[in-house]
């Protein structure tokens, strides 16, 4: 089982669904609301993709995305981002990566995608 996971500032209702739309295929997900967690699915390349919406990460203005499955449309969390950022224009930002479970994160960097381009930032 693979996952990925984004954040999303300032996120719009329909804006993950029409994304989505364009990447995996038998979409199920109504973001009509994007107050309160949302689940949804599809598949990819014939493999099932579990979808939850998680609103209010890291302050308010962020919703968590993650995609679960055997197959997924991208191969890492910047793949993603990178896709998300082209097709929405908001703020994205990902885990670089390298962090592992019981590390501190103070110190940790993520990757922000926006306006600016793509930088690694202390999330503050």
């Amino acid at each position: 089982m693979q996952d990925l996971e984004i954040y999303i500032r300032d996120l719009a209702p329909h804006q993950v669904s029409q994304w989505l739309e364009a990447n995996v295929d038998n979409l199920a997900l109504d973001d009509t609301d994007v107050s309160s967690v949302i689940k949804g699915a599809a598949s990819y390349e014939g493999a099932s993709v579990r979808i939850t919406l998680y609103p209010g990460a890291f302050g308010k203005r962020f919703t968590s995305l993650v995609l679960e499955g055997e197959e997924l449309p991208w191969g890492t969390d910047l793949d993603c981002a990178r896709s998300a950022w082209r097709a929405m224009e908001n703020e994205i930002r990902c885990s670089p990566g390298d962090w592992q479970e019981g590390e501190p994160v103070e110190d940790e960097k993520w990757w922000r995608l926006d306006s600016r381009g793509e930088q690694k930032v202390v999330w503050n």
